[in-house]
């Protein structure tokens, strides 16, 4: 139950800031969501750090997202090669300090590569044309993706798809969840992008299905490394936020690009 009420609670509050957030608050949101995001990450991949002596390393991994408000590749780009200046400088810094100094460079760089860089392409998302119908079809398919693999799996799961690193993930439950996240991506088609062609949202669905399977997997795999069943305890039923937005942190980059290049909006 406590599982059910957090999901419903928690889709009603990101529907209404899709729907009615301006830009700014959008984008307050998400950079909130991915400093918890990073604060998880660190507190499981250095544990030895103090809360203190990770501050410094979340802030840095929030420079992506600082520089995404402006709504191009280029401020996302500047932002992350700021990050990994300051944190080798402030590991520099602290060096004589930290009992394992490339741990800190090594763990926290890919943080900022993991969750900054990439939940950094929400923001991106929400810029383009068309961003918030966008993010709704980003969001369906990754949702219905995870509820269809999680009841086709426990009900006709037989076939372990990935047992060393996830036991329960199962071959049935992956065709069921992307079975659902296909009926749920085109009924936002039909609603919101009703000019996208069926053939164009169908490859997208397939996409983001295979790699959000492979985004859980691989935050599955970060937890198995450090014997953590959970990455925090902040949403009752569902575990830490790191154990909702795995998907999304390779399908939204993905989806980015994908309508980046297809509108030519690379082009000079």
């Amino acid at each position: 139950m406590k599982r059910l009420i957090t999901g419903v609670m928690a889709s009603a509050a990101w529907l209404l800031l899709l729907f009615l957030g301006p830009f700014p608050l959008f984008w307050l949101f998400i950079t909130g969501l991915a400093g918890v995001g990073i604060a998880e990450y660190l507190t499981l991949v250095l544990p030895a750090l103090s809360q203190r002596a990770r501050l410094p390393l979340i802030f840095f991994g929030l420079l992506p997202l600082i520089g995404a408000y402006s709504g191009e590749p280029t401020g996302l780009l500047c932002g992350l090669s700021l990050a990994l200046i300051a944190l080798l400088l402030h590991t520099l810094s602290r060096y004589a300090n930290l009992a394992q100094p490339y741990e800190v460079i090594s763990r926290a760089g890919f943080g900022y590569l993991y969750l900054g860089l990439c939940s950094a392409h929400l923001v991106l998302l929400m810029a383009l044309p068309q961003g918030r119908a966008w993010l709704l079809l980003l969001t369906a398919i990754t949702v219905a993706s995870d509820t269809a693999a999680f009841y086709t799996g426990s009900k006709f799961g037989k076939h372990k798809l990935c047992p060393a690193i996830s036991p329960g993930k199962t071959w049935e439950g992956f065709w069921g969840g992307l079975a659902g996240s296909l009926g749920a991506a085109l009924l936002v088609r039909y609603f919101f992008l009703p000019e996208q062609g069926l053939l164009w949202i169908c490859g997208i669905v397939l996409l983001l299905g295979c790699l959000g399977a492979a985004g859980d997997l691989s935050e599955s795999a970060i937890k198995r490394a450090f014997g953590v069943k959970d990455s925090g305890s902040l949403l009752p039923g569902h575990g830490g936020l790191l154990d909702r937005i795995d998907s999304l942190l390779l399908t939204a980059p993905v989806l980015y690009y994908l309508l980046y290049f297809q509108a030519g909006l690379y082009l000079p």
